[in-house]
């Protein structure tokens, strides 16, 4: 009965970091989508040229149109960080049976694999909704009218298979994202509980444990999210389906290594450690809080 208890906690505070930290940045996160998604005549220059995409997005959609894709964004992200943080506890208490740690710190091997192992449980169990997001994203809105129109059209169109598009390279590309993200926080949780001498850090503090390990996994992985939204995208954006090779391939022809594989990347490094610190800390201090209630 206690598991269950803990299960359903971190379920629970999983769904709300993940739904607070996904909305904060879903601007920026449409943004950069849609950079992925462009080819090399019409790659915007960011940071600037994100900024002038919202704004004139702002003044020729409304400004509810900067938020355009967040309710499959919400569909996808709630289970998907409730399916990650909660398999991360699970994961940490069965390596640290494993390896003799119960109750304590997992040395640094076993924390990096419980983080990959918890992001691909949650990428594996909710892929078709991510593609789902980055469809709504770069399309206009008369395309899609909403989630299950978007379902029908790709299924009718171009197939059931077409759901899982992109989808090894989003497993490799979460393998380092969410072990480093998972790993970076944890490591430095346990730095600060050594040196400060104080079981729980400061709110404050959390934010920037969580964006100091958004901003580490998210460089690591960036390459493989590029792939991933082009194959994603490549039905409604004029490029052929192709292999996770043939993609790269053509990205770097076509708009060469660095520019290509790296474009958005600082649209990352903002919104990324925003919204890795929110779901960090908001998973944290919810936990906090439902063992007090319990309690």
């Amino acid at each position: 009965q206690s598991d269950h208890r803990q299960v359903l906690s971190s379920l629970l505070s999983g769904a709300l970091a993940g739904a607070l930290a996904k909305t904060a940045v879903a601007p920026l996160d449409r943004t950069k989508i849609i950079f992925q998604g462009q080819g090399a005549d019409l790659t915007p220059r960011p940071p600037q040229e994100a900024f002038r995409l919202l704004y004139f997005t702002y003044l020729n959609e409304g400004f509810l149109s900067l938020w355009r894709g967040n309710s499959a964004t919400m569909v996808r992200v709630v289970p998907y960080a409730a399916i990650q943080f909660s398999a991360h506890e699970e994961y940490k208490r069965i390596l640290g049976h494993y390896y003799g740690f119960r109750g304590e710190a997992l040395p640094p091997w076993p924390r990096l694999l419980a983080g990959a192992l918890a992001g691909t449980t949650a990428a594996s169990l909710t892929y078709p909704l991510d593609l789902v997001r980055a469809r709504m994203a770069v399309t206009p809105k008369e395309m899609y009218s909403n989630i299950f129109h978007v379902f029908i059209r790709i299924s009718r169109e171009e197939g059931l298979k077409t759901l899982y598009h992109g989808f090894t390279p989003t497993v490799l590309g979460v393998i380092p994202y969410a072990g480093l993200s998972f790993f970076t926080y944890e490591t430095l949780k346990s730095l600060h509980r050594e040196y400060s001498g104080r079981p729980q850090p400061y709110p404050f503090e959390r934010m920037v444990f969580g964006a100091c390990a958004g901003l580490i996994g998210q460089s690591a992985s960036y390459p493989l999210d590029v792939v991933r939204r082009r194959m994603q995208t490549a039905g409604v954006t004029g490029h052929p389906h192709a292999s996770i090779a043939q993609t790269l391939r053509a990205i770097v022809r076509e708009e060469g290594a660095v520019r290509g594989l790296y474009k958005g990347l600082s649209m990352n490094w903002l919104k990324g450690p925003i919204a890795v610190g929110i779901s960090f800390t908001t998973f944290d201090l919810m936990q906090i809080l439902l063992r007090h209630l319990q309690s």
